[in-house]
């Protein structure tokens, strides 16, 4: 990210230890795990603390799986030495109700690694994060018929958990959703073999060019995903056959957002694309984005400002359109990690008004919405306007 929006992050960060966003100092070697570093706690857990994800909205049951993935084709861009490029993807899909066991958040090191990293001195217990009550099912039996893949990308620093929320909950609506790990840019990332790879980047993107290498490589990741998901031939996935090819969108939060842009305007399959909260080192070029559709949903910046990156790109779009402010909310509004700050007592930057619920069910309604609209067909009147059943929801002119 670039710009005001990463000014408010780093912000935020200093305010919440389990911030989403800024970068967090440089980690070990790749393929090693951190200990906590040695500074006196911020915060403990209150006894007895525990997270629920709130319901999803949908009709549907939800299944996961856990997929590993390996691009035979092209080296890791942050580790060559490691080899072809590996990646975690949480498969959600709709499933049959009453089938499966329940799904865990996330392992125990990730988590370890995700409170050590973000909160020195850390005293809270893994299990408050790896306890979290999710929706999803493990090993569910699948719904018949063919949806509609979303593909989800979690901001910088941050494992993929951080949209699970929203990943549940488009799939209780009748997506298939493709939840993705992007190794060696988040605080850890856990493979079969039980390693745990840290954050290598972190730190170390000091120029917006640097920031959209990062974007172009995430764009990468995420066509590499679609590839082995969708071919005809030994789909990675032994759903794969619940995905309908035609209509397939991507949607991430701040650099996960921001890295549809690069998406959106190399892979021809994804159909339209959502950034939540992130600004756009990769900007929307003057030709647009070959007229698919952008939703941009964002927290408001002081004094009425707006994001260069985002009014340099709203200009650019030239397909349907829409950016949205949350008033009273924060970078962090748009993923589960306000759920977790509620319970363990943290204190919310200042400014943020609107609760973790809250956000997570607007997140959820105008996301749904948006994807409802452009791959479904399905008419949404929510998002022509403002509407007083949202009235935190403003849109831009």
């Amino acid at each position: 990210m670039t710009g005001i929006r990463r000014t408010a992050a780093a912000a935020l960060l200093l305010a919440l230890p389990l911030s989403v966003v800024a970068a967090a100092p440089a980690l070990a070697a790749p393929g090693t795990s951190t200990a906590a570093a040695s500074a006196p706690a911020s915060a403990t857990a209150p006894a007895g603390v525990h997270v629920d994800l709130p319901r999803p909205r949908g009709p549907y049951a939800v299944g996961r799986e856990i997929l590993h993935l390996v691009d035979q084709h092209r080296p890791d861009p942050w580790v060559p030495s490691a080899g072809p490029r590996q990646l975690m993807v949480s498969m959600y899909y709709p499933a049959k109700a009453g089938t499966g066991g329940p799904a865990p958040y996330m392992t125990p090191e990730a988590a370890r690694l995700m409170l050590d990293t973000k909160l020195p001195g850390n005293t809270i217990p893994t299990e408050v994060v790896t306890g979290t009550r999710t929706w999803a099912r493990s090993d569910a039996l699948p719904q018949h018929g063919r949806f509609p893949l979303v593909v989800l990308s979690p901001g910088f620093t941050m494992p993929r958990t951080e949209l699970t929320s929203l990943a549940e909950d488009l799939t209780s609506r009748g997506y298939v959703v493709a939840l993705v790990d992007h190794t060696y840019e988040n605080t850890g990332t856990t493979f079969p073999d039980g390693q745990t790879l840290t954050c290598v980047m972190c730190g170390k993107l000091k120029t917006k060019e640097a920031w959209a290498a990062l974007n172009e490589s995430r764009a990468k990741d995420v066509s590499f995903v679609i590839d082995r998901l969708t071919t005809h031939r030994n789909p990675a996935w032994r759903y794969a056959r619940m995905i309908d090819r035609d209509r397939i969108g991507m949607a991430g939060h701040s650099v996960g957002g921001a890295a549809t842009v690069p998406s959106l305007l190399t892979d021809d399959r994804i159909r339209a694309g959502v950034d939540l909260d992130g600004s756009m080192d990769f900007p929307v070029p003057a030709t647009g984005l070959n007229g698919k559709p952008f939703l941009m949903i964002g927290h408001p910046l002081d004094d009425g400002q707006e994001d260069p990156s985002w009014t340099e790109s709203w200009a650019n779009l030239d397909g349907w359109k829409r950016w949205l402010t949350v008033a009273g909310s924060d970078h962090g509004t748009f993923t589960d990690n306000p759920l977790f700050f509620e319970k363990l007592g943290l204190p919310e930057p200042p400014g943020t008004t609107i609760g973790a619920e809250r956000g997570v069910q607007l997140t959820r309604e105008y996301v749904a919405a948006f994807f409802d609209l452009h791959l479904k067909g399905i008419d949404q009147p929510i998002l022509d306007g403002p509407t007083p059943d949202n009235p935190e929801i403003s849109f831009h002119p």
